[in-house]
């Protein structure tokens, strides 16, 4: 997508909350964010057992944080402020978050996740509405995610297309999401292998569709 027909959306990531410094990601139009890191493993958007993925967990920064003089915050409701509520998830530096985001196809759902914030957790959904292609922020010498090791023959990063698609009926935190992943992990349950805590420092994260299931069903519960 041609930077100036669509706003640029950014994506952070977090362990429990707190950025890295592998994977940035910025925000195009007015703003940039900046994306987590994530860690490094092979290709494709398949788990150990080779499950496909079909459902998504996307982490950004709701709160201001300047990097390189420039704001990287990116919060659900800057999604809900672009024109057609669209953005690309560019900025994304981390190899195997890019492969995610190759496998990812459109229709696809995927969690809005608020990073490196105060209260850290699930704020909404939105929907992918472009397939990956080619992330221009990485040959633009003045973008905060710049990379001038890849070339426009053989570029190295990919972004997709997300759009929002509603609020969750109550903000789901991290620290509620934790304890069921505790639960199922002494008892068994959807949540145990999640890879927000298997593989926290991941800012692109794949979910089953029992995972997804279950969360979407925790916004009609009370907090645990």
């Amino acid at each position: 997508m041609p930077p100036k027909k669509k706003a640029r959306v950014s994506k952070t990531s977090a362990k429990s909350g707190k950025i890295d410094d592998i994977e940035r990601t910025s925000s195009a139009g007015r703003k940039r964010k900046a994306a987590a890191p994530v860690e490094k493993t092979g290709e494709g958007s398949q788990s150990a057992g080779s499950a496909i993925f079909t459902c998504w967990l996307m982490k950004s920064e709701p709160e201001s944080r300047f990097e390189n003089g420039i704001d990287v915050k990116f919060g659900i409701e800057d999604l809900k402020a672009l024109p057609d509520q669209t953005g690309c998830w560019d900025g994304v530096r981390n190899y195997q978050a890019r492969n995610f985001m190759r496998q990812m196809k459109e229709g696809q759902q995927a969690f809005f996740y608020h990073s490196n914030c105060k209260e850290p957790g699930i704020a909404g959904i939105m929907r992918i509405v472009k397939e990956a292609y080619v992330d221009h922020t990485q040959f633009d010498k003045k973008d905060v995610h710049y990379d001038a090791s890849s070339k426009p023959d053989n570029p190295k990063w990919s972004m997709v297309d997300v759009q929002f698609q509603r609020m969750m009926k109550r903000f789901l935190p991290l620290s509620e999401l934790k304890k069921y992943h505790l639960q199922h992990g002494a008892n068994g349950g959807p949540l145990k292998d999640m890879a927000l805590f298997t593989r926290a420092r991941l800012s692109v994260q794949p979910l089953t569709a029992e995972e997804f299931d279950f969360i979407l069903s925790l916004e009609d519960k009370e907090p645990l």
